[in-house]
């Protein structure tokens, strides 16, 4: 049980009837993803220069996918080629037919491009109410929506879902955590969305005002939009009092919505409706079976302003085999703590930040705020990982704190196989995340 409020947070909801369709019948589930693909493939060979091109390279007629054993003919779809296509190459849709353009971050002054028809909304509306449906959040609920707006397809597509679910939804993005307590306090919040780490500032400015989160209404987080490990949803379940859900997105796609947990929190549900799976090696594009890790691949079935063929996430997961005990019908993948393009090498070890939280959250007497430094000494990569630690521990004697140090030192060169070194310092020395973290501070000049 969680601490604080255990019978609030682990409260299930009723069915809602939007969540049908997470448990249709496998072989119904398979008639319907290839219907939709098919007409997606004839809907992107039609209006995407793109696809077309590449159909035609290899000789492949839309004609000839007939069903979802057919998709690993298609070729794969990369971010840079989104970024080339840039600002209007991947529309499959009139600038009269489309209402919503939103976008990712950039590179080179080239973002990637996210448009909606209506059609597109209404989607991404239904999928994020059968997600917060499987979070246990209803009608009634008070959500605090804390996720950004503008550009950013984070805050706009909860406050669809929310409403249509029937709950009532306060937009007020990351940044004004003051606000967002008072606000919690003032108007009952059960549910908050934001970023994980986001959050663990909020928990942290919350105690600094004496706001106990475990004893308000609050009884659901669904976090996102950052990979983040199961010790930090232990450090926030425990602190806060709730149940902390994995909601996973891609915003070329559509923004949160791809796939979410239920009440089981044994991976995410893919709404694979909608969006059809495939885990592949990131070095030979071969698809790999379930069980076995590798790159997330993502095809869009029914979106109409910029339909994706097999979209390369750079997400590292894998498809679970077994049966949820949710009974869902949907496939899970496994939560997401990495992106193939987080990862450094320090030294020809491949590091991935991921691997350093879980080590240090497992060390008691530290705090979910770290950054790490990387630097070249000498023609030779080094890291420093610098970690906030409680201020009881900061204000104990000298050999307290070695020995913290040497403790976390072993714990992080267990993980990775590599001697770090380790710096310990006082409480809100490392910047807080507002938005998504920034984990890794690069002063290599590579």
């Amino acid at each position: 049980m969680i601490p604080g409020s255990p019978l609030k947070a682990l409260s299930i909801a009723p069915f809602h009837p939007a969540s049908s369709l997470d448990f249709l019948p496998a072989e119904q589930l398979r008639q319907l993803q290839s219907h939709r693909l098919r007409q997606t493939v004839r809907r992107a060979y039609d209006r995407v220069a793109l696809y077309r091109k590449r159909l035609d390279q290899r000789d492949l007629r839309p004609e000839r996918i007939c069903t979802v054993e057919d998709i690993a003919l298609l070729p794969l779809t990369t971010k840079a080629d989104l970024r080339e296509a840039y600002p209007r190459g991947m529309f499959a849709a009139t600038l009269g037919e489309i209402v919503r353009l939103q976008a990712s971050g950039s590179v080179a002054g080239k973002p990637t491009v996210s448009a909606f028809t209506q059609h597109d909304l209404n989607m991404w509306t239904g999928v994020l109410v059968r997600a917060l449906a499987a979070f246990g959040i209803r009608q009634g609920d008070v959500i605090l929506n804390a996720f950004g707006y503008e550009l950013f397809t984070g805050g706009l597509g909860f406050d669809y879902g929310s409403e249509a679910l029937g709950a009532t939804v306060i937009p007020v993005p990351a940044g004004q955590t003051d606000r967002q307590i008072q606000i919690m306090k003032d108007f009952g919040v059960s549910a908050i969305c934001c970023t994980p780490s986001y959050f663990l500032h909020l928990i942290e400015r919350a105690e600094e005002r004496g706001v106990d989160l475990s004893t308000l209404p609050l009884r659901v987080g669904a976090f996102g939009a950052e990979p983040w490990t199961e010790a930090m949803r232990a450090r926030i379940q425990q602190s806060a009092g709730i149940k902390a859900y994995d909601i996973y997105g891609v915003s070329e796609i559509i923004g949160p919505g791809v796939a979410a947990e239920c009440h089981a929190q044994q991976g995410l549900h893919v709404f694979e409706d909608q969006f059809y799976p495939e885990i592949i090696d990131p070095e030979t594009h071969q698809v790999l079976p379930d069980g076995q890790e590798g790159e997330l691949v993502l095809t869009t079935l029914t979106k109409e302003a910029m339909p994706l063929l097999r979209f390369r996430t750079r997400d590292i997961t894998a498809l679970v085999p077994e049966p949820c005990p949710c009974g869902r019908t949907l496939r899970r993948i496994r939560r997401i703590s990495r992106r193939s393009d987080d990862m450094f090498i320090v030294r020809g070890v491949n590091v991935f930040p991921s691997q350093i939280e879980a080590a240090l959250l497992a060390v008691e007497g530290t705090l979910p705020h770290y950054q790490i430094v990387l630097t070249r000494e000498k023609g030779l990569d080094e890291i420093e990982v610098q970690i906030e630690v409680t201020p009881n521990v900061f204000s104990d004697r000298i050999s307290a704190l070695e020995n913290l140090q040497q403790t976390i030192a072993r714990q992080i060169e267990h993980s990775l196989g590599l001697r770090v070194a380790v710096t310990l310092v006082e409480p809100h020395t490392i910047p807080r995340s507002e938005g998504k973290a920034r984990r890794v501070i690069d002063r290599r000049g590579i």
